[in-house]
C-alpha cells in the first residue's frame, strides 16, 4: 500500500466517522452502535497514520518504505500525534 492508497483509506474512514455521527443525530443508529462502529474506524485511522509515519521514517533513513507494515491496533492505539 503506497501513500496514495493510505490517504484514500484515511479519507474514507473520516467520511465514515461523519456518516456515523449524522446517523446517530438522525436517530438511525443507537449510541452503542455508533460508538462501536466509530471505535473501529478510529482504530483503523490510527493504523493508517502509523503506517504513513513508518514509511516516512524508512524513506528518511534511506530504507524502502514498502517494507513498512501495519502494526496491531494494540500497539498504535494510544500514540500521541
Amino acid at each position: 500500500m503506497d501513500e496514495r492508497d493510505i490517504h484514500r483509506q484515511i479519507n474514507d474512514l473520516v467520511a465514515t466517522e461523519h456518516r456515523l455521527r449524522e446517523a446517530l443525530a438522525a436517530g438511525e443508529l443507537s449510541a452503542e452502535e455508533e460508538h462501536a462502529q466509530l471505535r473501529a474506524a478510529e482504530e483503523a485511522l490510527d493504523q493508517c497514520w502509523d503506517l504513513l509515519r513508518q514509511r516516512d521514517a524508512r524513506r528518511a533513513a534511506g530504507q524502502d518504505p514498502d517494507d513498512a507494515e501495519a502494526r496491531p491496533v494494540s500497539e498504535v492505539e494510544h500514540y500521541q500525534q
